[in-house]
């Protein structure tokens, strides 16, 4: 028998969401976030910036992440709430740091859902081109915004039938495309996605690893549902590394029998993947139009369903989180009486995504941008995860653990700054203007006198 979760009023609040997720339903939740079948909807993105080798992109990718789910895993034991890094940075350093890392990590968690509904609608009108991306935006808010408000355990529910309908493509695209490549179909080298050395140089790899990332993010969003989670706090951290582990063996797989069968390979490399259609084209040549449709309506249901349902659960969680602690809008910490969700989070979180899902869409570099985006947030405020880990455990805690809380971290930070590095110059630009706005509005509270506090803050 599992050990009870550590109670949330020992930090000075009040449990208001109902505890009913297992170990299970964290492990699926996680993966659905990240989506087994991710890359199909970034593919061409990662091939072009990666210089054909998309599977090394991932291999960094999950190595950059291995490290924070490893960190995350620290941080959500010792502080078993929702709000994820905005908590482990607030309690694990100072109020105001968490406040710098939950409006980091806003940018990346207010945008996810937007970029998913994006990605969703350019599937479906794909191959459906008489109904435009916004009608198909309005479509997946509408209903993901409706299975939400009615609880978590709808969400759950939900999620299980998901998961295993996208493995089911994911495993056909795989028996189809091995194949077809055991047909003699292979474009190229069979190592050739690993390791390109025409293209090869390390800031190609990171600067696509970037991007690949995106395919990661949601083994963190676990963290939010730490007030709903009914068992003992350690199984968290083990559901965020074991979806992590999970996923990265799916997306390395599948993006490796799809690089070797990728037709018009010079074509992706100068001229890029402005429709987002390469892996389906790369699907249809494996296998012929009906895969290529397959995966194109995986993709749009996975990304404008699946995954943007979990992704504005986690999103409503954190502003739920810093609304409570007064730094934002206390209206944003409502609690729905009988379904126990953030209810009013919920819908500003559907709202946002519909206005940047159907601006996005009027864009040509829409999806790219907004990928860049995302994972800059991310990348900004794991980085304070790692300097938490840190100071809480080292500085504050004397802790002897030298590996988990100071060799993990470290190197974990290094392999990120490295990837925010060589990111996107847009998203960079843009990135850094959010974290100044993020700046000001913290000064703006030190100056009228209300500055970050946590109800019994950890020492």
């Amino acid at each position: 028998m599992s050990t009870p979760p550590t109670s949330v009023e020992q930090f000075g609040y009040r449990q208001e969401l109902q505890r009913s997720l297992g170990f299970t339903d964290l492990l699926i939740y996680g993966l659905i976030f990240m989506v087994p079948i991710a890359p199909f909807g970034i593919f061409g993105s990662v091939f072009t910036a990666s210089g054909g080798m998309v599977a090394l992109a991932y291999v960094v990718g999950m190595v950059a992440m291995a490290f924070t789910a490893l960190s995350y895993a620290q941080m959500a034991q010792a502080f078993p709430m929702a709000g994820s890094v905005y908590t482990y940075a607030g309690r694990g350093i100072a109020a105001p740091v968490g406040f710098i890392a939950g409006w980091a990590v806003l940018l990346d968690y207010l945008l996810v859902p937007g970029l998913l509904y994006l990605v969703a609608g350019a599937a479906m009108n794909s191959f459906v081109p008489a109904v435009p991306i916004w009608a198909w935006v309005i479509v997946f808010v509408l209903l993901n915004t409706a299975v939400n408000y009615m609880g978590i355990q709808m969400t759950a529910r939900i999620t299980r039938i998901m998961l295993v309908a996208e493995l089911a493509v994911l495993a056909v695209f795989l028996v189809v495309g091995v194949v077809a490549l055991a047909q003699g179909k292979a474009q190229t080298g069979a190592l050739t996605p690993l390791f390109d050395s025409a293209t090869f140089t390390w800031p190609l790899v990171f600067g696509a690893a970037s991007i690949a990332v995106l395919s990661f993010l949601g083994f963190d969003g676990i963290s939010t549902l730490a007030e709903e989670n009914r068992e003992d706090a350690r199984r968290l951290g083990r559901s965020m590394v074991a979806a992590l582990a999970l996923a990265a063996v799916l997306f390395i797989a599948q993006t490796w029998v799809a690089a070797l069968l990728t037709p018009n390979r010079e074509a992706l490399l100068t001229q890029g993947d402005p429709a987002g259609s390469a892996f389906y084209d790369t699907a249809a040549f494996a296998g012929g139009p009906w895969l290529g449709t397959l995966t194109a309506v995986a993709t749009a249901v996975a990304w404008g369903f699946a995954n943007s349902l979990v992704a504005q659960a986690a999103t409503s969680r954190l502003l739920f989180a810093m609304a409570r602690d007064r730094q934002l809008p206390s209206f944003l910490a409502r609690v729905h009486p009988k379904h126990k969700v953030p209810v009013n989070a919920t819908l500003v979180v559907a709202a946002l995504s519909l206005a940047l899902g159907i601006y996005m869409s009027t864009r040509e570099d829409g999806i790219p941008l907004m990928s860049s985006l995302v994972n800059f947030g991310a990348m900004t405020a794991f980085l304070l995860l790692h300097v938490a880990v840190v100071v809480h455990f080292l500085v504050r805690r004397r802790s002897g653990n030298l590996l988990a809380h100071l060799v993990v971290p470290v190197l974990g930070f290094a392999v990120l700054v490295f990837v925010v590095y060589n990111a996107n110059v847009h998203a960079q630009l843009l990135g850094f203007a959010w974290l100044g706005l993020g700046l000001l509005i913290l000064i703006a509270t030190y100056a009228t006198g209300r500055r970050p506090r946590l109800p019994k803050e950890d020492s």
